[in-house]
């Protein structure tokens, strides 16, 4: 089944054609962090998305350019910076660094360019240049410049691509120089900020004076330098729609640097809020959670990522430490179906199941969806364990299991349990539980298995004897 995805730009689900004439290379945007803080797990639901459709995209064969920017320089990030008294780049370093570190315990692939915004000035500068020239924006008398709706409308564009906006009952024409502005102010926004006094030394020179660039010309200027004038993908959370993705939109087909007929960018996709504990996501509620606050309570990276790819990435999806703990028995159970699997294989290679295979892409490859596809691999797995229980699966069989998972994981990513060292302590207990076993002594046997249930561990037992696993 071809790839079909929901595109914001058309409202409907639609086949990918890539804008390459081979058919083969793909431009992939999406946006990043602002790095003012340590990421929260609703800004993860987004890269987690942007992680599967990496992965979807290579799974069907495509070869991915993957950008993601660095938000390294935007109001909230001077108003910390002046808060703390640290060095501009001291400062971001530190949640920039957490940030990637966080996506490898997530295992989403790195991406292949995330460009700083505080690295592409002269980029940025050169593309509000252009909007001037061609008559879209303008200097305002404090040397800050500002994009004209008005104007980008006037000469035949459309304002609204991505939303529906009823400009009789909006504040058309405002100025804002906010970096961020609510949906009903559809006004000209800032591309260049001229300093004030509260910027402090976070500024630049420009033709208009020293300064900062606005938050929404920063993504257009590094999009189109890295991928090119016009790309086919560009992913970010539906917050981003309006103001943020609309006006890249304006300002980048604004700047009439696509061939005729050519878009800015062929498919926007979006994911939907997350919620947690059926609430918005708030401090003051006490549902609000970092990926390390998780991490602090004994989640492991795989689970969390599991649960943010249980629900379609379009689906409101309501973040709950139950569904951690579900996530977290799932995987087991996948788990324990490779183990016996590479158990009966002994070492052989073996091919994938194109039946598996092809049911798992029907279900991924409509529009993502995941709760599909994870239902493919499930019904499968339990197939496998009734097979592997009833000893009808043999080592060939066994290995191409195995090789058929690789595969599958090259999309959902959740890889395998981290190596568990096994306290002296609980070694001890199992041995002396074994011990009991041979004296027939299946009181004390049972006594330490309790005590092992109690210190949270259970004892497995398999072809090559008795371990312990976590609870």
């Amino acid at each position: 089944m071809a790839l079909r995805l929901f595109n914001t730009l058309s409202r409907s689900v639609q086949e990918f054609v890539p804008l390459d004439p081979a058919g083969r290379k793909v431009g992939l945007y999406c946006c990043g962090p602002t790095v003012y803080d340590f990421a929260h797990i609703g800004n993860w639901r987004t890269f987690v998305f942007a992680d599967l459709v990496r992965r979807v995209l290579e799974f069907n064969g495509y070869e991915v350019r993957h950008v993601m920017n660095i938000t390294d320089v935007d109001d909230k990030i001077i108003r910390r910076v002046r808060e703390t008294g640290r060095a501009h780049r001291e400062f971001t370093a530190q949640y920039e660094e957490a940030f990637f570190a966080d996506l490898k315990t997530l295992n989403c692939r790195a991406p292949h360019l995330t460009p700083r915004a505080t690295e592409h000035i002269e980029d940025i500068i050169a593309l509000i240049a252009r909007l001037l020239e061609r008559g879209l924006a303008y200097t305002a008398p404090d040397g800050s410049v500002y994009f004209s709706i008005e104007k980008y409308r006037g000469c035949g564009c459309r304002y609204g691509q991505l939303v529906n906006l009823n400009f009789d009952a909006l504040r058309v024409g405002e100025r804002v120089r906010s970096d961020e502005y609510e949906k009903e102010a559809v006004a000209d926004f800032a591309l260049w900020k001229a300093r004030v006094p509260e910027d402090g030394p976070v500024f630049w020179p420009s033709p208009w004076g020293p300064g900062r660039p606005g938050w929404h010309i920063e993504c257009s200027a590094m999009s189109m330098k890295l991928l090119g004038p016009s790309f086919d993908l560009h992913l970010g959370g539906e917050d981003l729609i309006f103001p943020h993705h609309e006006d890249e939109i304006a300002q980048s087909e604004g700047a009439g640097m696509q061939t005729a007929g050519q878009r800015f960018v062929k498919y926007w996709l979006h994911g939907a809020h997350l919620l947690v504990e059926n609430k918005k996501m708030s401090k003051s509620l006490g549902n609000f959670f970092t990926l390390r606050d998780l991490l602090d309570k004994g989640f492991a990276g795989r689970e969390i990522r599991h649960l943010l790819l249980t629900a379609h990435y379009r689906e409101t999806f309501n973040f709950t430490l139950e569904g951690l703990r579900a996530a977290r028995a799932a995987l087991q159970r996948i788990d324990e179906c490779l183990g016996k699997l590479r158990e009966r294989a002994g070492g052989l290679k073996g091919a994938e199941d194109s039946a598996v295979l092809e049911a798992f892409a029907g279900a991924i490859n409509d529009d993502l969806n995941v709760s599909r596809a994870w239902s493919v691999v499930f019904e499968w797995v339990r197939e496998l364990n009734r097979q592997l229980a009833e000893n009808r699966l043999d080592a060939a069989g066994a290995a191409a299991a195995l090789a058929t998972w690789d595969r599958l994981d090259t999309v959902l990513g959740v890889g395998a349990p981290a190596e568990i060292e096994v306290p002296a302590e609980i070694n001890a207990l199992l041995a002396a539980r074994q011990e009991a076993r041979k004296a027939r002594d299946f009181k004390r046997a049972d006594a330490l298995r309790d005590e092992l249930k109690a210190k949270g561990w259970i004892i497995e037992d398999t072809p090559k004897g008795a371990r312990v696993k976590r609870l």
